[in-house]
């Protein structure tokens, strides 16, 4: 069938009334699941799986995918209002929306958010449509391209520095320090567990985050005079012409980065969002001003955190392979409805596939239709005092952290990088980077020491690969790039300006 006629299909099927229901349900209870810190899309898909268990296949995948896709714009609220990301895609959201927040203009940073996640999400699905051949260079990336993939990511630390690189740096050697906790990837023996069995698995990202984040953020105010979070008048709910003209360019940039690596098999969209930000950064003519409260800062991570969302289908619609843990628990919803993803569900079940797409175009579209009349809504938390907002916030939390394995461990770790988060903060130590590498770290270690086994310890197996060759050196461009002062982008100095505290 091709792609027009299979979208008409699709629209006939998504476009009734009990499918329309669970598309507003889905996307309204992924909102939620954003806004709640620690629980996260995949998270929030697996707990929510049982309310489907009696619904039609078609329905029951519809509602679950809206889940996913509206847990993206959700994570953004409590990003921009409150400094805790409601899910690990957000975190970086902090850096600018929170400041945005704090300058009275919540409103416009959210608003934006809501723009950019409609046009990536949208876009991402009509490269779900028109862009499945694309997905056969994804199955060219094994270990030894992944070492490439995560060598130019690592190099992107830079753009994360803030004031001082060498803190920077020690930041991002503290992630990867973290990343190394856990099972060794290769001989499958403990390694810096300490004997706790809780730790077999590493340290849990999302207690982390929320611990860096969330935690320091309370601890940091707490010792402070009360004062509202908004210290500037509020100048609008929306955004101004300016702010859609500085936005243009971010958002597009975002959602072509945001689908290219939603494509590729195992990249969250945690690296698509970080990315985004780099570049934005790098590209400015003011870069000093990042973490200042920059519209661009807001847009570009959000547009690419919503594109990857969505591209992330294609390698499981086209191939049958989940693009990120979220599509792995979303496949299990297929199969546990007796549907195979792969090329053959086009074939076999044609009204669920192209529903699914379809109803991936009305989710987007009833996102944008209540998220951004509801801005003035959640802009209301900022006049809520610090004394109570924060208890609010600390409830969530520990909620949020319990929620993930059901563990007191995980409550205690993210109280432990609460403090942690709280003494970077005292001196000055970005967060940014030391989640970065916490990503990347645990993955290129264990496709090093797989691509070492297959090429039984020699490194040449790197100069064999056209794909790792082009990405090594494009990691040799961003760290020479600062000192090539003839380019273009090099006047955006990769360590200049930002909030040091994130």
């Amino acid at each position: 069938m091709d792609a027009f006629g299979g979208l008409l299909l699709g629209f006939s099927v998504a476009l009734t009334p009990q499918n329309l229901l669970f598309a507003l349900l889905g996307c309204i209870m992924g909102t939620l699941v954003g806004v709640l810190p620690g629980l996260g899309p995949s998270a929030g898909t697996a707990l929510l799986i049982p309310l489907t268990f009696n619904l039609p296949a078609t329905s029951a995948i519809i509602m679950l995918a809206a889940i996913y896709y509206g847990s993206q714009y959700g994570g953004t609220i409590t990003s921009v209002l409150i400094n805790v990301p409601g899910e690990a895609s957000s975190a970086v959201t902090c850096i600018d929306g929170y400041q945005m927040a704090k300058n009275g203009r919540a409103g416009a940073a959210i608003a934006i958010a809501a723009i950019g996640s409609f046009v990536g999400g949208t876009i991402g699905v009509m490269g779900l449509v028109a862009a499945a051949p694309l997905t056969q260079f994804a199955l060219q990336f094994g270990p030894v391209e992944f070492v490439g993939l995560m060598v130019l990511g690592l190099t992107l630390v830079s753009g994360l520095a803030g004031k001082s690189m060498v803190k920077a740096l020690m930041s991002a050697i503290f992630g990867l320090m973290l990343g190394t906790v856990g099972m060794d990837p290769a001989q499958g023996s403990p390694r810096f567990t300490f004997d706790q069995v809780q730790l077999l698995d590493g340290i849990g990202f999302i207690s982390v985050i929320m611990g860096l984040f969330g935690v320091g953020e309370v601890l940091t105010n707490a010792e402070e005079e009360w004062k509202p979070i908004i210290t500037h008048k509020m100048t609008g709910l929306m955004p101004t012409l300016k702010d859609l003209k500085d936005s243009f360019w971010p958002i597009l940039r975002g959602t072509a980065l945001g689908f290219a690596l939603g494509l590729v098999p195992g990249m969250t969209g945690s690296a698509s969002s970080f990315t985004s930000y780099i570049i934005e950064k790098r590209m400015s003519k003011y870069p000093e001003k990042f973490g200042t409260g920059v519209i661009e800062g807001v847009a570009g991570p959000e547009t690419a955190n919503n594109a990857h969302a969505n591209a992330a289908y294609i390698p499981l619609f086209t191939l049958g392979i989940p693009g990120s843990a979220t599509v792995a628990v979303l496949m299990g919803a297929f199969m546990m409805n007796g549907l195979i993803p792969g090329p053959f569900l086009f074939k076999e079940h044609p009204d669920v596939a192209w529903g699914v797409i379809a109803s991936m175009y009305i989710g987007n579209v009833m996102l944008l239709i209540l998220n951004l009349p509801l801005v003035g809504i959640w802009v209301k938390f900022l006049q809520i005092p610090y004394s109570v907002l924060f208890a609010i916030i600390m409830a969530f939390m520990v909620v949020g952290a319990y929620s993930v394995d059901n563990s007191v461990f995980d409550i205690w770790t993210m109280l432990l990088f609460g403090i942690v988060g709280y003494l970077m903060r005292k001196v000055d130590i970005p967060l940014a980077p030391a989640v970065l590498t916490l990503i990347l770290g645990p993955l290129m270690e264990k496709n090093l020491r797989r691509a070492l086994e297959m090429s039984q310890g020699d490194f040449g197996i790197f100069r064999e690969s056209p794909i790792a060759m082009v990405l090594f050196g494009l990691a040799l461009l961003v760290l020479i790039a600062p000192m090539l002062k003839f380019l273009p982008f090099a006047k955006a100095r990769s360590f200049g300006g930002g909030d040091t505290q994130t």
